[in-house]
């Protein structure tokens, strides 16, 4: 890579996401390099500690690429208990991630709620960004490393803080509710956070009759059809599942006759329309574990499918594939490496992080969402002003 290459790539700017790239140099549980790092190998020893883990991924990684993954797995664990750290693993994460090395699973709000209860020294998110800073807004105390700083969000980098200041002047007075999938200084401008799962939830419980919600557009407006509170957004949007369209949904039923279609609220509302069922990651993974459908489609992130079909082997998957070149970045390789060296650690300015703790706090503080976790794909459609 030339290095005018490697400064085009590059969009940090004093610690600070200011952009996305698109390449993705890494497949779904794609293989290790044949040389991992500090020459890691297969032996005997490492072959009985982890030859009880390879039924967990034995559907996705085949048996021959094993020796290939284990020295990993068994270096990364070993580190965990060596300097008493964690991995939050994402739902989006690769299932040789997921499975064999995350010490809590699941959406944003679980692993944030868990970040919080956690007595490990180390915080290690195996996730994007903003993520990462939200375990620090919740952990000041603990320190919380980022196996690739290339791991950014399309959501996170639509808005700034100084957009916030902004929308606040334009309309004094109204709530601003924030998603989750932000970076902490647009938190520290907000009054509550939310994720897909208590986002109808948030809105409603501040007793207003008007919030913003910032910044995806897509769920904003299908959140305004769960609720009679009005929603003003932002033109932010989730580059995965934005490329969802309601022809892919009508193509992919013809293709798979009675197949159940589980769609989540980032995805544009006719989207939705043509589901079956809406709702967060773990709304979805839970749909299919209690319900068991014969055959079904996770419009979300493809690692998603492939985690919830670990659980769930007897259900069978139709996976579209869209997915997200951030979440991609991290790899079993960059997460050795990172907690070998304790690199990459996110930090966030006191001042900001004492003003973001308070709006996920607050969202934290919330009794579970319950049925308000799930989205009435066949609700009437709403105006919402998008600024």
């Amino acid at each position: 890579m030339s290095a005018n290459t490697a400064k085009a790539l590059n969009n940090w700017e004093n610690g600070r996401w200011i952009g996305q790239t698109l390449e993705v140099e890494n497949g779904v549980c794609a293989v290790p390099g044949k040389l991992a790092p500090d020459n890691l190998e297969y032996t005997d020893e490492v072959k009985k500690a982890t030859d009880h883990l390879y039924d967990e991924v034995s559907g996705f990684i085949p048996k021959f690429e094993w020796p290939a993954y284990a020295p990993l797995v068994h270096a990364i664990n070993t580190l965990k208990k060596q300097k008493n750290a964690v991995i939050l693993a994402h739902n989006y994460m690769t299932p040789d991630i997921f499975a064999l090395i995350g010490d809590y699973k699941g959406d944003s709000l679980g692993l944030a709620i868990q970040a919080t209860k956690t007595d490990a020294d180390i915080i290690v998110q195996a996730g994007v960004h903003f993520m990462a800073e939200t375990s620090k807004i919740l952990c000041p105390e603990k320190t919380v490393l980022i196996p690739s700083l290339r791991a950014g969000c399309s959501l996170a980098s639509s808005i700034t803080g100084e957009d916030v200041k902004l929308i606040k002047q334009r309309y004094p007075g109204v709530p601003i509710v924030t998603y989750v999938n932000t970076s902490a200084d647009v938190k520290a401008e907000s009054d509550i956070c939310c994720t897909s799962s208590n986002a109808v939830q948030v809105v409603e419980s501040l007793g207003v009759d008007k919030v913003i919600m910032l910044p995806d557009e897509f769920l904003a407006k299908n959140v305004a059809r769960q609720t009679n509170i009005e929603i003003i957004t932002w033109h932010g949007r989730c580059e995965v599942h934005a490329r969802f369209s309601a022809q892919d949904v009508r193509d992919m039923r013809a293709a798979n006759p009675g197949v159940i279609v589980l769609a989540h609220p980032e995805c544009p509302p006719e989207v939705v329309e043509e589901s079956d069922f809406t709702g967060s990651t773990k709304a979805m993974s839970d749909y299919v574990g209690d319900h068991k459908p014969k055959n079904v489609i996770l419009l979300t992130e493809c690692s998603m499918s492939d985690n919830v079909a670990m659980a769930n082997p007897e259900v069978d998957f139709v996976r579209p594939c869209n997915l997200c070149p951030h979440m991609k970045r991290i790899t079993l390789e960059n997460i050795y490496s990172c907690l070998r060296d304790e690199k990459h650690e996110v930090k966030v300015p006191k001042r900001i992080a004492k003003k973001a703790r308070r709006a996920v706090q607050r969202m934290i503080d919330l009794p579970p969402p319950g049925k308000k976790g799930h989205f009435n794909p066949h609700a009437e459609p709403v105006h919402v002003k998008v600024i």
